[in-house]
């Protein structure tokens, strides 16, 4: 039970060393209460942790407590959930990405639901995920836009296909978004800002006159 009330106390170090603790001598019985944790616990660092401490117990009885979370009216219930279950990677989770976690307002939900869905979606869904994926072209802010480019270049090429479609595309914004995907899926290596920069370029300039302009 005192492990429990650390799990609550006002100074998150308490509550880090709580966490640390309830992963190193997992016991199913505090579930319940790792989950619940959560949904509100305030600083990075603990969350991590706990989400440490929910994948050192039997995934059967974890997986289903996540995935009811994920109905959760609280953003960070669902995003927490969403990370925790990309971490523990059991396959039978991947039913529970739904399309309206994909394309969720709360961007960190939207976020953790792309890390989730690339980690768990079985093979012959991922053309599929490409092209739910392939809707947020152009959301966000730059970490947002990043966290999505990585998603989909951790597809593989099976993301050719939305890439040219999105590229494409009436909206700037969405254009400049996939060509800086696409030249990632080319270069892992490159730098997302500069792939961005150079994105931006061909759609404002043309890619004839990028070609002449680039020496």
């Amino acid at each position: 039970m005192r492990l429990l009330d650390a799990l609550a106390a006002g100074n998150s170090s308490t509550r880090l060393a709580a966490a640390l603790a309830l992963g190193t001598r997992p016991e199913p019985g505090f579930i319940d209460a790792l989950v619940e944790r959560c949904a509100i616990e305030p600083d990075f660092f603990v969350r991590d942790m706990l989400t440490w401490a929910l994948t050192r117990l039997p995934s059967q009885l974890t997986v289903p407590k996540l995935r009811a979370e994920l109905r959760s009216e609280r953003a960070q219930a669902r995003s927490q959930a969403l990370h925790t279950l990309s971490k523990i990677g059991d396959r039978d989770a991947w039913s529970a990405i739904t399309r309206s976690l994909l394309q969720d307002a709360d961007d960190e939900v939207a976020r953790s639901a792309w890390r989730a869905a690339v980690v768990l979606v079985p093979d012959p869904e991922k053309h599929g995920l490409a092209t739910q994926l392939a809707t947020q072209f152009g959301r966000g802010d730059r970490e947002v836009q990043l966290s999505l480019s990585r998603a989909l270049v951790a597809l593989g090429d099976v993301i050719e296909p939305v890439l040219r479609k999105a590229m494409a595309s009436h909206d700037p914004t969405v254009r400049a978004h996939a060509n800086a995907t696409d030249r990632l899926l080319s270069d892992p290596d490159a730098g997302f800002d500069l792939a961005v920069g150079a994105a931006r370029r061909v759609v404002a300039l043309g890619p004839d006159r990028q070609e002449t302009t680039a020496c």
